[in-house]
């Protein structure tokens, strides 16, 4: 990049690793100079609670509120029950209205922690699109708006070109996301006078189509910002745990998993994580980064304590890392782990295989996973090698918590409720 950014939000999503494309980088940043400028980020709610994956656009809200401008939140009550099909070998399942406004109260928890709402000039606003897309009708819709996309530009963008060159289905309804998509950016800059979409690379396309929409039926310009898709370093998408997705709702992934996922991280990761996922100065970052050997734990650590506090409050961040402690340095059970409850019916008096415990506890997929675990000498209980995977344990053996481990990174507890 041969420009440099002079906006204090730019200069951030630069220097900081966030940024990867924008309509249109200097005239955004004069508008971002001159004044507030309200922008914007689209979340379907397909789930009950956002994840890992979504928090580096989350970061950027925050840095945006930071610097000066205004975010808005905006939930997908209308796209959510067409879906999005960027990217996708199928399409999304259809969920109910119920099912929706659901979703939307569980990821409306996540924004309170990282934004400020109220009614000063920057804080945030939080919309639903169901609040112009479910009154449209269809046939003025197709007249005023639907003239302005090109099917020929629209086969063009990668999210459905690729689709299409894998010869998978893509139906009517999914084609029209992309209009519907647009036609938020118009009516955001219309009532809101948001000047600016953001959200990964996978959305450039239909971010452009807002842009070109709204200057060609507003006359307004508006702009378009993207981060770069975020993989680990080996490779692996990010926001993704081997117990499945990493939620940032507390009652879908408590709080010590939460900082255990990043406490995890490869070595290679830590410098990036830190810049992305943290306000720590970039100084702090590098020094941090530049760890070797067994002292990069110590980042990772920072790195855990600072992105859980973020998200769970700092008493949270404390205790997680309190209860690693016990665990991996003094071999203790640790109270805070993640536990598996079981009721008295759960338990027979003949007992519950060991193989069950593994896979209700979420250590193993399967029982065939939790097998396979066992044969290759990474499960333990309460610290002492498992080898026998036809163990059964009894009610009486639950009468105290037992400690499960899978690997040496992943524990949970598994109590008999009396």
């Amino acid at each position: 990049m041969t420009y440099r950014p002079k906006s204090d939000f730019l200069h951030v999503m630069v220097s900081r690793g966030y940024y990867n494309d924008c309509s249109d980088l200097e005239g955004l940043d004069e508008a971002m100079l001159k004044g507030v400028v309200p922008t914007y980020i689209g979340y379907d709610a397909t789930a009950k609670s956002l994840h890992v994956g979504h928090l580096l656009n989350i970061m950027m809200l925050r840095w945006l509120q930071n610097t000066g401008h205004q975010p808005i939140t905006l939930m997908g009550g209308g796209t959510t029950k067409v879906g999005d099909p960027s990217f996708r070998a199928d399409e999304r399942p259809l969920l109910t209205p119920e099912q929706i406004d659901s979703n939307i109260d569980g990821m409306n928890q996540v924004f309170a922690k990282y934004l400020s709402y109220g009614d000063a000039p920057t804080d945030a606003i939080m919309l639903n699109n169901a609040e112009w897309l479910d009154s449209l009708n269809y046939l003025d819709f197709l007249r005023d708006i639907g003239r302005h996309f090109s099917v020929n530009r629209m086969l063009s963008f990668e999210s459905v070109k690729s689709r299409l060159d894998r010869e998978q289905s893509l139906s009517f309804l999914e084609f029209n996301y992309m209009i519907l998509q647009a036609y938020d950016f118009l009516e955001l800059n219309r009532r809101y006078g948001c000047g600016l979409q953001m959200g990964g690379s996978d959305q450039w396309g239909n971010i452009l189509n807002g842009v070109d929409l709204t200057r060609r039926v507003l006359g307004n310009e508006v702009f378009g910002l993207t981060s770069p898709l975020l993989t680990t370093s080996d490779g692996k998408k990010m926001g993704k745990s081997q117990g499945g997705a990493v939620w940032l709702n507390a009652d879908m992934l408590s709080p010590y998993e939460f900082w255990q996922f990043w406490r995890n991280s490869t070595d290679a990761d830590v410098g990036r994580f830190l810049r992305l996922y943290t306000e720590m100065p970039l100084d702090e970052c590098a020094r941090l980064e530049a760890l070797g050997g067994s002292e990069i734990n110590a980042a990772k650590i920072a790195l855990a304590n600072a992105v859980t506090t973020l998200c769970h409050g700092a008493e949270a961040a404390e205790a997680a890392e309190a209860t690693a402690r016990e665990v991996f340095e003094k071999g203790g059970i640790g109270e805070d782990l993640p536990t598996l409850s079981l009721a008295s019916g759960d338990v027979p008096q003949t007992g519950i295989s060991i193989v069950q415990l593994l896979v209700k506890s979420g250590l193993a997929a399967s029982g065939k996973e939790a097998k396979r675990l066992i044969a290759d000498n990474g499960a333990r209980l309460d610290d002492a090698p498992l080898t026998d995977a036809g163990l059964v344990l009894t009610p009486g053996d639950l009468g105290t918590a037992r400690k499960l481990s899978a690997g040496r990174k992943r524990h949970a507890l598994v109590r008999l409720d009396t």
